[in-house]
């Protein structure tokens, strides 16, 4: 990455509503956050990029007792890491990463973003099925927004 794409990079963050960036490739890692802090190190300190698992809220205790049908969603989701573009698939005659049902394992890919040409694989960090695909192939996608539902 030279200066000037590094410019736009940090121009992006700063017109965006994200407060952080992470960008890795084989030969650094940038993390840059908006509060000024910013990172940048060579891949080795950063073994994969980190997958945010955030199970869903439980259903509030008073709503549970007013009805005996109601679902506890036991349920994790899978989010994006940065702003891109959402790729289900490695290229576009292969087939998906994962689809509804698959069984995924941690470390597994399952699926890519790709921010200024620059695509990365997400990995999970939880093992279990795949409940739901939150995001259509080429959508762009937040940081922090939910991509996968899974459960355990």
């Amino acid at each position: 990455m030279n200066i000037d794409q590094l410019k736009q990079v940090i121009e992006m963050l700063d017109a965006s509503s994200v407060n952080e960036l992470s960008l890795e490739t084989e030969a650094y890692t940038l993390k840059l956050k908006k509060q000024g802090e910013a990172l940048v190190a060579p891949p080795q300190q950063y073994a994969s990029a980190p997958v945010h698992v955030q199970a869903q809220s439980p259903v509030p205790a008073a709503a549970a007792e007013t009805s005996s049908e109601v679902e506890v969603d036991d349920t994790v989701t899978i989010n994006a890491l940065m702003v891109g573009t959402f790729y289900s698939r490695p290229n576009p005659d292969k087939p998906s990463f994962v689809n509804v049902g698959d069984r995924i394992e941690v470390g597994q890919v399952v699926c890519i973003l790709e921010a200024m040409k620059l695509f990365n694989n997400l990995n999970a960090e939880v093992a279990g099925t795949v409940v739901e695909v939150l995001v259509e192939d080429g959508d762009l996608v937040e940081f922090g927004q939910p991509l996968f539902r899974v459960r355990p």
